[in-house]
Protein backbone atom coordinates (compact mmCIF):
# COMPACT_ATOMS: atom_id res chain seq x y z
CA UNK A 1 0.00 0.00 0.00
CA UNK A 2 1.32 3.61 -0.72
CA UNK A 3 3.13 5.52 2.14
CA UNK A 4 -0.35 7.92 2.39
CA UNK A 5 -2.20 4.94 3.83
CA UNK A 6 -0.43 4.77 6.48
CA UNK A 7 -1.68 6.48 9.67
CA UNK A 8 0.28 8.90 11.96
CA UNK A 9 2.37 7.06 14.84
CA UNK A 10 2.29 4.07 12.47
CA UNK A 11 5.29 2.49 10.91
CA UNK A 12 6.30 0.69 8.05
CA UNK A 13 8.80 -1.09 5.85
CA UNK A 14 9.39 0.29 2.19
CA UNK A 15 8.66 -2.44 0.10
CA UNK A 16 9.00 -0.31 -3.44
CA UNK A 17 9.71 2.84 -4.91
CA UNK A 18 7.48 3.62 -8.43
CA UNK A 19 7.81 6.37 -10.84
CA UNK A 20 10.62 7.90 -13.42
CA UNK A 21 14.42 7.19 -12.71
CA UNK A 22 14.76 11.05 -11.67
CA UNK A 23 11.84 10.85 -8.94
CA UNK A 24 13.20 7.12 -7.55
CA UNK A 25 16.79 8.93 -7.28
CA UNK A 26 15.78 11.55 -5.51
CA UNK A 27 13.61 9.57 -3.11
CA UNK A 28 16.57 7.83 -2.94
CA UNK A 29 19.05 10.63 -1.85
CA UNK A 30 16.57 11.70 1.20
CA UNK A 31 17.04 8.42 2.53
CA UNK A 32 14.10 5.98 0.88
CA UNK A 33 15.17 2.73 -0.14
CA UNK A 34 13.76 -0.63 0.12
CA UNK A 35 13.99 -1.85 3.17
CA UNK A 36 13.84 1.19 5.51
CA UNK A 37 11.52 1.79 8.38
CA UNK A 38 9.74 5.25 7.96
CA UNK A 39 6.99 6.40 10.87
CA UNK A 40 4.54 9.01 9.89
CA UNK A 41 5.08 12.13 12.14
CA UNK A 42 2.17 14.50 10.47
CA UNK A 43 0.09 14.12 7.89
CA UNK A 44 -2.07 16.98 6.06
CA UNK A 45 -3.97 16.89 2.77
CA UNK A 46 -2.04 13.57 1.79
CA UNK A 47 1.50 15.40 2.46
CA UNK A 48 3.36 13.81 5.05
CA UNK A 49 6.05 14.14 7.48
CA UNK A 50 8.21 10.84 8.27
CA UNK A 51 11.17 9.70 9.88
CA UNK A 52 13.44 7.95 8.27
CA UNK A 53 17.11 7.13 8.99
CA UNK A 54 17.13 9.39 12.14
CA UNK A 55 15.75 12.29 10.18
CA UNK A 56 12.57 13.76 9.52
CA UNK A 57 11.59 14.70 5.58
CA UNK A 58 8.20 16.55 4.19
CA UNK A 59 7.12 14.92 0.97
CA UNK A 60 4.66 15.85 -1.18
CA UNK A 61 1.21 13.26 -1.86
CA UNK A 62 2.77 13.07 -5.40
CA UNK A 63 5.86 11.52 -3.92
CA UNK A 64 4.19 9.50 -1.03
CA UNK A 65 1.95 8.04 -3.24
CA UNK A 66 4.91 6.26 -4.99
CA UNK A 67 6.71 5.12 -2.22
CA UNK A 68 4.91 1.33 -0.91
CA UNK A 69 5.17 -0.14 2.37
Amino acid sequence: MPLTMLNIGETGEIKRIGGNEETRRFLNNLGFVVGAEVVVVSAIGGNVIVNIKDSRVAINEDMAKRIMV
